[in-house]
């Protein structure tokens, strides 16, 4: 079974609770206005990797306490991060899965794919970016209109302390010279901070 993904992160530590590993999947339908990764939309981009392949690689990659899949649109591949998801959490990692989707939508989707992403998933940020509500004050979400669902017990203890968690971004330069980050930020911190950098 494959996955098409736009990126992988080995570790993380913006992505989620903890140190993660982060499978930035390839392909959304969604398309929010003002998106800020609309290159994850078209989903002939990226590049695909084995399931299987990808489980061996994080679980022989650096520790860490769970594995993120943020998009695109993670329930547009949930076949395929269903089985991942199933094999990292038997290995004692959480999951935590973005959608633009609302969690209602799904449960109620019929869709058995759509049932056995959620049924593995931790943490669950769903509704899809609205730019006319932008609101990067709660950790790892960008508009007010997003929720947190905690679907197991894992990080419950979290709940009530979600305003104490800080957005944060992580800046790494390629072998090649290219500047990529990751995380959550507004505009004009991004553009505060490569300005800095030129």
């Amino acid at each position: 079974m494959l996955l098409r993904v736009h990126r992988f992160l080995p570790t993380t530590k913006v992505e989620g609770p903890g140190i993660r590993a982060c499978i930035q999947v390839q392909g959304c339908p969604i398309h929010c206005a003002g998106c800020a990764v609309p290159f994850t939309w078209p989903e002939d981009g990226g590049f695909t990797m084995g399931v299987d392949q990808l489980a061996e690689q994080i679980l022989q990659g650096p520790a860490i306490e769970g594995v993120t899949f943020l998009g695109g649109e993670p329930f547009a591949q949930a076949q395929a991060l269903a089985r991942l998801g199933k094999i990292l959490k038997q290995e004692g990692l959480s999951v935590m899965t973005f959608t633009g989707y609302l969690l209602e939508n799904l449960q109620q989707s019929g869709n058995q794919d759509y049932l056995d992403l959620l049924a593995i998933t931790d943490l669950l940020i769903d509704g899809p970016f609205q730019i006319e509500h932008l609101d990067t004050s709660r950790p790892w979400v960008g508009s007010s209109n997003q929720r947190y669902h905690f679907l197991t017990e894992r990080y419950l203890h979290l709940k009530e302390r979600m305003t104490d968690i800080p957005n944060r971004l992580e800046v790494r330069l390629t072998p090649d010279g290219r500047v990529m980050v990751n995380g959550l930020a507004e505009v004009g911190d991004l553009k505060d901070l490569f300005r800095g950098l030129l």
